[in-house]
């Protein structure tokens, strides 16, 4: 693989960029092999590049039904945070966020790590009881956050409107690096990663089915032939309960839609990412000049990844009190994305009834920003058979009783 750095650009850019190889290998499937991970988003190819990376597995194959990065990874707002209330949510978010500030360095390429800053608007009283409550449990956890008063966030961000007639803005908890990155860049450096050390990245490659034998996995079926493996690793998002009835049991998520939109390029007028949970609309700026607006999922189970006039109404209008700028703006696209909800609002990264696949999913609105972190514990947990990271997402949890509720303390489905 051909190191990027300013010397090759400038090397390239003198014979008119004709030395350039791909970024990764087009590769076919082969027989067997140790390790299989079905999907080829953010989640799964970090989980492919951290078995490599920390525990030399390399014979590994990333399945996936569509093109690289085609689902949610390519379709979230990309905010990056680590302020959450439980110590297991804290610790792999944390541990995520660390990992994306290195990931440029460590994947040889540029992710566009933006460390701004992310305030979570309190615009009631209940709010500011529960940010104030999570300052301090992040303090205990070893996450840097605070709470501020309005008026550092009338500094932090000059474009708000700190009094609005239904939701005046009262405080918000404040996370200095906390951020964005690109989406898409994410993706492609773990791709072009995982190839360069040997792994198979197959696109158009659909899984229909999983074989196994005595309780033991021994392989998939595909639309690209039969792949025979030792270990299976299902991290599909939004379709990850249709797979696991492919492999004999269940799963307790729901999958539904999450929508977000960007505005018209303007100029720079926010600097930093801002969530307002209470009306459920967040927004940051791009490096394009767009912003990027998203809010809640939809009200029912569906499987779709168009937008819909339902959201542009109840996001853009939460949105407009506090930002009032936002209703000069015309929307330039909208999109929509798979996600899949558990009942506490935690993921699932677990063993399963099946010997040999492990499950990840769960993730809700907040798996863009676990990528790096849940890729790390998902390779543990594959080649060592445990990870302290996911010690507590374990699928047991719901038979036992032991949730892990983010559904409040994050404000949002995650």
């Amino acid at each position: 693989m051909k190191k990027y750095s300013v010397f090759a650009v400038a090397r390239e850019a003198m014979r008119h960029h004709t030395g350039w190889t791909r970024a990764w290998r087009d590769a076919a499937p082969k027989k067997r092999y140790d390790a299989i991970i079905i999907g080829a988003g953010g989640h799964g190819l970090a989980t492919a590049y951290y078995l490599g990376k920390n525990f030399g597995i390399t014979n590994v194959a990333i399945l996936e039904k569509g093109w690289l990065g085609g689902g949610n990874t390519g379709r979230n707002t990309t905010i990056i945070r680590s302020n959450y209330l439980q110590d297991p949510s804290a610790a792999i978010y944390e541990k995520s966020r660390s990992l994306y500030e290195t990931m440029s360095q460590d994947l040889n390429y540029n992710v566009m790590f933006s460390p701004r800053g992310v305030i979570m608007l309190a615009q009631t009283e209940h709010e500011v009881r529960g940010y104030k409550r999570t300052a301090h449990a992040n303090m205990l956890q070893g996450v840097t956050t605070e709470w501020i008063e309005p008026a550092k966030v009338k500094q932090l961000v000059p474009i708000i409107n700190l009094d609005g007639p239904r939701y005046p803005v009262l405080g918000g908890l404040w996370q200095a690096r906390g951020g964005t990155a690109r989406h898409d860049a994410v993706a492609w450096g773990y791709a072009r990663a995982c190839s360069d050390m040997g792994m198979d990245v197959i696109q158009k490659c659909e899984v229909t089915g999983v074989r196994t034998e005595g309780g033991k996995v021994t392989g998939v079926s595909t639309t690209r032939g039969d792949i025979d493996c030792d270990k299976l690793g299902m991290v599909v998002a939004g379709h990850s309960g249709h797979l696991a009835d492919m492999a004999g049991f269940r799963l307790p998520i729901e999958s539904v839609a999450l929508q977000a939109l960007v505005s018209e390029p303007i100029k720079p007028c926010m600097d930093v990412v801002v969530m307002a949970n209470t009306v459920h609309g967040y927004m940051s700026q791009s490096d394009k000049g767009e912003m990027v607006i998203g809010g809640g999922t939809d009200g029912y189970n569906n499987y779709t990844q168009r937008g819909s006039f339902h959201h542009i109404e109840e996001t853009v209008r939460a949105l407009v009190e506090t930002f009032p700028m936002v209703s000069r703006l015309k929307m330039l696209r909208q999109w929509g994305g798979i996600v899949d909800v558990t009942g506490d609002r935690s993921p699932i990264l677990s063993k399963t009834p099946v010997e040999g696949v492990f499950i990840n999913c769960g993730w809700g609105t907040g798996g863009f920003k676990a990528i790096p972190g849940s890729g790390w514990a998902m390779a543990e947990l594959m080649a060592k058979g445990r990870s302290p990271l996911t010690d507590a997402f374990g699928l047991d949890r719901f038979t036992e009783g032991r949730f892990i509720d983010e559904s409040v303390a994050a404000g949002v489905a995650h």
